[in-house]
């Protein structure tokens, strides 16, 4: 009993023991293996969290690369949102678990905890820095980016209303002219859309808009022409344009009425180019005071000469064949005057040349007194009348029996015709009274008035000699009988232009890509003019063209057809011409050239004519003459 007494006893004894040991274990034991275990995992963590961090920030330098290169595409902003997305919702539920360790361990509040704590809030912040950053920089190179692109739009196509379009960027100093010339073109669109859609109220404040923006804009051509209160004009437009936009724009509907005012528009082109037709051959066609004047004193007083005072002297050269001749056909007094006189101030050798001018009775007087009183030095001289060309009459020449025909007084003269803005008013330039002249038609029967000379030089007299012109009378024509400058480029200047190839005796005899020349300056061999009887030609197509069915009125369509095929083209520097009509001829091609031709109806004595190219003709004018001062030429 007392063995078993002192087993139970000590069984007893170690059990406790063996209790006692396991409440120690618990006690001290299982939290130290805890904390180590912490500490380990923290430390894992850490590690973890840096690499996390170090990974994050090469994905985001990545994602920033793949932005930026797809900067350039349609998507590149959906892109870059989708990506920081992705990346700001890991980072927040990597956040999200860090907090929720936390807080399965509040309890633990020793200062190892506190410290990785706070360690991980200001790593927290430094990525929270670092993507902000990183987003601005991104935000700022998709703008660039967008801005490159946006200047190769067409903003009017996107239908933007804005002052700071690409047309205000660039040099053009008209640009805020135009742009409020576009306002207030959208600004009647909108205007008519609103009163369609019931929207009194923007449509009042459009038209008031509109008012302010046509008072600041008023006949201003150039932004310096604008008035200080254009810009807020322009500003204020655009802020009721874009409302406008909001609540009206209708893609068909606008179409529609941007449409109707093109066509508005056109029309008005169209009536405003007629009218500036009609008066530019009206200018055209008359003859300014200033020339009238000139030529009534010098008639009056060539006519108080006696008969002995109204010869020129050496009468004996005007048949020499071996001088150089020249053929002037006018009843300006003071163009012709600029002709000789520029053709002898360039001439190597005066002397040789000799001028033979026909003009009308009414001139006949003013021409003779004028070269009388200023002779082209040693040169020779000569003006005749045409009316004392006894031979040229109607049962000889078709267009002078035309020119007296009923049916072509009726079409010059009749009250319907030509007068007024008029659709007919299109064929204005063919009823210019020169046409009616037969010195426009003297051209074609140069044998006939100089029969024993070889060779003449034809000239204009709206032209102005530069050069020397005695290396014409060298050229080789090769057996053809009219020297000329070719006018013809690509389509332009062709037969098909002057002639009605709808005539099948057009058509079966000429080329219509044929190309065509000048009259103005022109070298005629009248030696094979005789040979091929070239005025028989032109009679037998001006008998043919009785009724304009060939070509309208004018001497160049039946020059073409007559001289077909027997025309030399000259060099072009012998020859410019444009200086009538075209304002973009270039200089360097003027100073080169022989013979410039104002042909047009900018004629340098009318005063529409071009400024630019004046000085060449007035420079050969004697302003300081008593008659030119008289009539006041010079003003």
């Amino acid at each position: 009993m007392a063995l078993k007494r002192g087993l139970s006893i000590r069984n007893s004894g170690s059990v406790s023991c063996y209790s006692i040991l396991v409440l120690v274990f618990c006690s001290f034991l299982a939290p130290l293996i805890f904390f180590v275990g912490r500490g380990v995992n923290t430390s894992t963590s850490i590690d973890n969290n840096d690499f996390s961090t170090t990974t994050s920030k090469q994905e985001s330098s990545f994602v920033k690369e793949k932005i930026l290169a797809k900067s350039n595409t349609n998507n590149a902003e959906g892109n870059k949102w989708t990506q920081i997305a992705a990346y700001v919702r890991t980072e927040i539920s990597r956040g999200k678990q860090d907090d929720l360790v936390d807080d399965d361990h509040s309890q633990f509040h020793t200062p190892a905890i506190l410290a990785r704590r706070q360690l991980r809030e200001r790593r927290r912040e430094k990525r929270a820095a670092a993507l902000v950053k990183q987003d601005d920089e991104v935000t700022v190179k998709l703008e660039n980016a967008a801005l490159e692109r946006s200047k190769s739009v067409d903003s009017a196509v996107l239908g933007k209303y804005s002052i700071w379009r690409k047309e205000n960027e660039n040099e053009n100093t008209d640009s805020k002219v135009h742009l409020m010339r576009d306002q207030i073109i959208m600004a009647r669109v909108y205007i008519s859309i609103a009163t369609m859609k019931k929207k009194p109220g923007l449509a009042q404040e459009l038209q008031k808009q509109l008012k302010e923006s046509r008072h600041a804009l008023g006949e201003a051509m150039y932004d310096a022409d604008l008035t200080r209160s254009a810009h807020e004009k322009i500003k204020s437009m655009d802020q009721v344009l874009s409302k406008a936009k909001e609540q009206l724009y209708d893609c068909k509907l606008v179409m529609g009425k941007l449409r109707a005012i093109l066509q508005s528009a056109d029309k008005q082109v169209r009536s405003l180019k007629r009218q500036s037709t009609f008066l530019s051959q009206l200018a055209a066609k008359t003859i300014p005071n200033g020339i009238h004047c000139l030529s009534m004193r010098l008639a009056i007083d060539y006519y108080l000469l006696p008969p002995e005072k109204r010869k020129f002297p050496r009468s004996e050269n005007l048949e020499n064949p071996s001088l150089f001749h020249y053929a002037l056909f006018s009843d300006n007094v003071l163009a012709a005057s600029v002709v000789v006189n520029s053709t002898i101030k360039n001439a190597k050798d005066p002397a040789k040349h000799v001028f033979h001018l026909v003009t009308d009775k009414l001139n006949f007087g003013a021409m003779n007194m004028w070269f009388l009183l200023n002779p082209p030095g040693k040169a020779t001289i000569h003006v005749e009348n045409v009316d004392e060309f006894k031979w040229l009459n109607s049962s000889y020449c078709p267009v002078l029996r035309q020119l007296e025909s009923a049916a072509m007084k009726e079409y010059y003269f009749k009250g319907s015709h030509s007068t007024t803005l008029s659709a007919g008013s299109s064929n204005l330039k063919y009823r210019n009274p020169k046409y009616l002249s037969m010195l426009n038609h003297l051209r074609f029967y140069l044998p006939q008035i100089y029969p024993k000379l070889d060779k003449i030089l034809f000239l204009d007299d709206d032209i102005v000699v530069q050069k020397d012109l005695t290396g014409l009378w060298s050229v080789n024509l090769h057996e053809k009988v009219n020297g000329a400058v070719e006018t013809c480029g690509e389509s332009f200047h062709r037969f098909d232009k002057y002639l009605n190839f709808s005539n099948p005796h057009i058509a079966k005899n000429f080329d219509p890509n044929a190309c065509g020349w000048a009259y103005g300056m022109n070298i005629f061999d009248l030696k094979e003019w005789k040979k091929r009887d070239i005025t028989g030609i032109y009679h037998k197509w001006q008998n043919m063209n009785e009724d304009r069915v060939l070509w309208k009125l004018g001497t160049l369509p039946p020059g073409l057809m007559t001289f077909y095929g027997l025309t030399h083209p000259l060099d072009k520097s012998w020859h410019v011409l444009g200086l009538g009509y075209s304002p973009s001829i270039d200089g360097s091609e003027i100073e080169k050239a022989a013979v410039i031709h104002y042909n047009g109806n900018m004629k340098p004595w009318l005063e529409l004519a071009m400024t630019k190219y004046k000085s060449y003709w007035t420079k050969y004018i004697k302003f300081d003459h008593p008659y030119i001062r008289t009539c006041k030429l010079g003003e």
